[in-house]
């Protein structure tokens, strides 16, 4: 598996992304979904739609669903992909039901959850949601971020699969309506239930609406392995056993 980590680092360099199937036993997924359906959902960090089910800071409103989730499969791509030292800093649960509208034009993801709003050089702008502080970092912040998204269901064009543009990562801040259709192409990431994408946030990334009538569960996590200015911290800091 070594060897096709380093395939997967590679392609994360040069394209911005790579897609791994198998990462979770058709066991494993049960239990995630068993996990997050028995939780109480009129929490403030939760947003319910007809489009779409979130949960916000999901590692810690569900906490149980953690050691699920970091086996050791995970751990291993995190350790021979990302480096030392890797934490987690955001966690979402993204749930489009069957019948969702939900559509995400291109963009680039650009802010980080903090705890505070202070003012920081080279930090801004700032925004407030779910009750929770984010601001744009750095770039140098941004560009050390790796994004994993967990596919609970098969994903692909007809039920909201994300679009991407590869290379794009690669380019600082991308404003997507400068994008150059003539040179940039588009791929569609099909990830399979028990597979994972995992992305660079600077990588520009939207997706379609669901016409399939299948659903799409997706649990998105971001690690860092890098400490904020004082006194800014991140808000959902969370270590694992590597």
């Amino acid at each position: 598996m070594e060897k096709d980590l380093n395939q997967h680092k590679n392609r994360i360099a040069e394209k911005g992304f790579t897609v791994l199937d198998n990462i979770y036993s058709h066991s494993e997924i049960e239990k995630i979904s068993e996990t997050i359906q028995n939780i109480d959902t009129s929490k403030e960090t939760f947003r319910k739609s007809e489009d779409l089910f979130a949960i916000w800071q999901f590692l810690k409103e569900i906490p149980e669903v953690k050691e699920l989730i970091f086996n050791d499969h995970l751990k291993q791509i995190i350790s021979e992909i990302f480096g030392e030292n890797y934490f987690v800093v955001k966690s979402i649960y993204f749930d489009k039901p069957e019948k969702s509208n939900w559509y995400v034009a291109y963009h680039q993801d650009l802010t980080v959850s903090v705890d505070q709003k202070v003012p920081l050089e080279n930090f801004g702008p700032w925004t407030t949601k779910q009750n929770q502080f984010a601001v744009q970092p750095p770039l140098e912040i941004l560009e050390n971020i790796f994004t994993v998204r967990i596919h609970l269901d098969d994903t692909d064009g007809q039920n909201g699969a994300l679009k991407v543009i590869p290379t794009s990562h690669s380019k600082g801040i991308f404003r997507p309506e400068t994008i150059d259709w003539t040179v940039e192409t588009e791929e569609i990431c099909l990830v399979k239930s028990g597979g994972m994408m995992i992305m660079k946030p600077l990588l520009l990334h939207g997706s379609n609406r669901t016409t399939n009538g299948k659903k799409r569960r997706v649990i998105h996590i971001e690690f860092s392995n890098q400490p904020l200015p004082k006194p800014l911290n991140w808000s959902e800091k969370m270590l694992f056993e590597s």
